[in-house]
């Protein structure tokens, strides 16, 4: 249980988070880090606000999720992922003036370009999501913008020492880096209905691997539906996205019958699942998955984990033969092999505690926002 810190000087802390997406138009990883840092901070004192995009900010500019105002600027257009605004910077503008600090989550490049034309006045830190993957040509054009924005934050946060070990970009800023793990508060989680549970477990059974995430490019989905063929290891997935149609023309090409596709589900079905599945997979294989918040969600139920070896916080998140398994990034037998080892080798007994104990122990989000209070404090103070 999160024991609220009472701290009066946390109190004059006034946070402005900034990211691209937030709940409800997106429910992505770091939409669930946001949420879970502001409400966790909140208990400790400090005020937390939150600077988005929203293609329904003109009908609903301001939203509240918790104690956290959310503020929302129209987006009117949106390249390479990147949502933008023609009337963000006004906005961004009225909110710095009544903020301590801003906390930016990364990537986003039109948050950039926000800070430079609106927020150097007031010191800022990042949180160092993911490398940019896929848009390699456009980002030699966004370099010049990217080191001028981040020779202008006061601390650059790595979610995992894989991460930062593995970026090259973050091998430049090394010396403003302080590494802080995404933790979770298992009490922000509902507890379903016993009716839910019996539900599930009718429909689907207790024999089932299970992911849950945005149907996205670099999730590795189609890689798992491969290792589903000629065997019988049912696999259940969880979410919707951009690749969803196809991924069930090639499930349906393959001739898949041990694969069910539930799209978005409610928190309180997502939460029955976690507990009902037998193992929670997450076959992405590209850098673009830099931790894995479902992991995170399946160790904290207790359940062992199969992921892939990409280098990023996933395996700083599931060890290898402790919590589970890690499997070569894009190799369908390899996943199989590991779907197979869950299912009958008796050395997995274990794991789904010890994965539970390594949640307890370094993946709270007690433990999180504590952390990102201390560095808070030393910007703050003018501290490097």
């Amino acid at each position: 249980m999160m024991v609220p810190i009472i701290d009066l000087d946390n109190a004059k802390m006034r946070i402005l988070h900034v990211f691209k997406t937030y709940y409800p138009d997106s429910l992505g990883g770091v939409e669930q880090v946001i949420r879970q840092l502001s409400a966790a901070t909140t208990e400790m004192g400090l005020s937390n606000r939150i600077f988005t995009l929203s293609r329904q900010a003109e009908v609903t500019p301001l939203l509240h999720d918790g104690a956290t105002t959310i503020v929302r600027a129209q987006t009117h257009v949106e390249i390479a992922s990147t949502p933008m605004s023609l009337a963000a910077a006004s906005v961004f503008r009225d909110e710095v003036k009544q903020t301590d600090l801003i906390h930016y989550h990364y990537p986003w490049p039109f948050g950039d370009l926000l800070h430079l034309i609106s927020g150097q006045s007031k010191p800022a830190v990042l949180t160092y999501h993911s490398d940019i993957v896929r848009q390699r040509f456009l980002m030699h054009v966004y370099k010049p913008l990217l080191r001028r924005f981040f020779a202008n934050v006061r601390a650059i946060v790595p979610t995992s020492p894989n991460y930062l070990q593995s970026s090259l970009l973050l091998q430049e800023y090394r010396d403003k880096t302080t590494v802080i793990p995404i933790g979770l508060n298992e009490e922000s989680y509902p507890q379903p209905a016993p009716e839910r549970s019996r539900y599930w477990q009718k429909e689907l059974g207790q024999d089932f691997f299970l992911f849950v995430g945005v149907l996205r490019y670099y999730k590795g989905l189609h890689i798992l539906l491969d290792a589903c063929v000629n065997n019988d290891n049912r696999v259940v997935i969880v979410g919707a996205g951009p690749v969803e149609a196809d991924l069930k023309r090639q499930a349906l090409q393959l001739g898949l019958t041990n694969v069910t596709f539930l799209g978005a589900v409610s928190d309180e079905d997502k939460v029955a699942l976690l507990k009902l599945c037998r193992c929670v997979i997450f076959p992405s294989h590209l850098r673009s998955e830099a931790f894995g918040v479902t992991l995170l969600e399946g160790a904290m139920y207790g359940k062992p984990l199969i992921s892939s070896e990409i280098g990023t916080g996933s395996s700083y998140v599931n060890i290898d033969g402790v919590t589970g398994f890690v499997v070569p990034p894009n190799d369908s037998a390899a996943l199989r092999d590991a779907m197979q080892r869950i299912r009958t080798d008796a050395v997995v007994a274990d794991m789904g505690c010890r994965a539970r104990e390594r949640f307890e122990t370094l993946f709270t989000a007690d433990k999180m926002a504590q952390s990102y209070v201390d560095l808070y404090r030393q910007v703050l103070g003018g501290g490097s």
